[in-house]
């Protein structure tokens, strides 16, 4: 180990994001191929892990070369000193908690997603009530050993851990705007479209293999690398692995293959963030992603904004047509784009249009802040989710899989999550306005499927900034305005009420 402290810790950290890479590739092949029976050592596996990780940034003489580093960074460059900040803040993360927590935890939560996999399958909430109050009180455990370290509520311990820095005191006011402007707007959307023709359904059936060829020209055209990653199936669509192999997985359903193919746009949008990460900062804090708010707006930047904007249809009707041997008037580019901007009160989360996402987001938001307080307890939850989606959309399911099954997060143990998805799709309506204004011929250069001038922009704007800035630094740089949420429904009024 070097002697210059700074030096010291930058080989600590590399050494620790190469065991965080091994976790998520075990994280990925636990998704997708891990066969039932190896599902108990497999959770052994990441609680080593996670352990050796713990450990390895535990040990007193990292607190100690911190100090020393922190007292001299006046010899470090910006980007070393960016960095320095963000070894102190995954220190705190990582080390907040006694050694035997930090494994406790990751057994619960693989115990629980094994558990919560087949109670989906089974729309059986009893099967994964017990497990899942375990890993609530293991978080909350977390969450409150943290926030006495942090100085700060539990629930904003929790969302630090997803958002650096993020507050309930931050979301707050953005989330009571759009719990003031969404539900007259979804109801104003609802009845213009109402007065307009109905878009036609593509006539299935679809098959996967087919699906997933057309998903590959798309990442293709989007900018994604196939030498350093690759798409497969999963119950949760999700993006893992680390920057040279990024895992994108997705689910087909064969009668309607929108569905999949937005959710592997979404996917791929992670994976071109985590690829355009600077490579002379791989493995160390500072080159890592901002947060989950930068990360979602990337993946919705794509979804959201350019894939869902008429232009996309143009490029993408002659290629579903040729891939998929789907003709006729369902495919065309004006019925495609109807299909894409169809709002309406759903009950799935990730199938949401987004003019109703954030409404389920902040439903979320709201359950997770009572189960975390206790006012909310885990065997009322069923009950309590029909409730709120009566409330919040109109609509309420009829069974707990397309109700409190229907999410992997807190089963995952992550609470606190939740927010950074709206306040995503927020960052994103701003970026991608501001990329608009940048690149006047991206229309025209989209509708052709050229996205590289896009992906320049966010090379430029988010990628290669990592988390050498913190998100609203990154986004007032590159837009001029701090999040909020102007951008994203002046963005909703002009594609829905224009």
């Amino acid at each position: 180990m070097s002697n210059n402290p700074y030096t010291a810790l930058e080989t600590r950290f590399r050494r620790y994001s190469a065991l965080s890479g091994a976790s998520a590739i075990l994280g990925w092949d636990q998704e997708t191929m891990m066969p039932s029976g190896g599902a108990e050592a497999r959770a052994e596996q990441l609680a080593t892990l996670d352990v050796l990780q713990h450990e390895l940034l535990s040990a007193p003489a990292v607190g100690e070369e911190l100090a020393e580093a922190e007292a001299a960074t006046a010899t470090l460059t910006p980007w070393q000193q960016a960095n320095l900040r963000e070894m102190r803040r995954v220190h705190t993360n990582e080390t907040v908690a006694p050694a035997d927590l930090v494994e406790a935890r990751s057994r619960a939560t693989s115990a629980c997603v094994n558990a919560w996999r087949e109670a989906r399958r089974q729309d059986d909430f009893s099967a994964v009530s017990d497990k899942l109050a375990k890993v609530l009180d293991l978080t909350r455990q977390y969450g409150e050993i943290k926030a006495e370290k942090l100085g700060c509520s539990l629930y904003d311990a929790l969302i630090d851990s997803y958002e650096p820095g993020g507050t309930m005191a931050w979301i707050d006011p953005i989330f009571a705007t759009l719990k003031t402007e969404l539900p007259a707007l979804m109801d104003g959307i609802l009845a213009h479209q109402a007065a307009g023709p109905a878009p036609l359904a593509p006539e299935g059936p679809f098959p996967a293999a087919k699906q997933k060829a057309l998903g590959e020209k798309v990442m293709a055209a989007l900018g994604f690398d196939f030498t350093h990653g690759r798409l497969d199936e999963s119950a949760h669509p999700f993006t893992g692995g680390i920057p040279e192999d990024i895992r994108i997985t997705t689910r087909y359903s064969e009668e309607d293959f929108t569905r999949a193919l937005m959710g592997v746009i979404h996917e791929t949008g992670h994976a071109l963030y985590e690829s355009g990460l600077p490579q002379d900062w791989r493995g160390q804090p500072v080159g890592s992603s901002r947060g989950m708010v930068m990360h979602e707006s990337q993946s919705l930047l794509m979804e959201m904004q350019a894939c869902r904007a008429p232009a996309f249809y143009r490029f993408l009707a002659p290629l579903a047509a040729e891939t998929l041997g789907a003709d006729g008037p369902a495919v065309t580019p004006e019925n495609l784009n109807r299909l894409g901007h169809r709002v309406s009160r759903g009950l799935i989360r990730v199938d949401a249009d987004e003019v109703t996402y954030p409404l389920h987001v902040m439903l979320r938001y709201d359950f997770e802040k009572a189960l975390l307080s206790g006012d909310l307890q885990v065997k009322d939850l069923p009950g309590a989710w029909r409730d709120g989606m009566k409330t919040a959309l109109g609509v309420a399911p009829e069974d707990d899989r397309d109700g409190c099954l229907q999410d992997i997060h807190w089963y995952h143990g992550s609470f606190g999550y939740f927010p950074t998805y709206t306040l995503g799709a927020l960052a994103a309506a701003q970026l991608f306005k501001a990329a608009k204004d940048a690149l006047p011929e991206l229309d025209a250069q989209i509708a052709e499927g050229d996205f590289a001038p896009l992906l320049g922009w966010l090379r430029a704007n988010v990628h290669e900034k990592a988390s050498s800035r913190l998100t609203d630094e990154i986004l007032t740089e590159a837009t001029g305005a701090e999040l909020g949420a102007d951008a994203f429904l002046a963005h909703l009024r002009t594609r829905y009420l224009g």
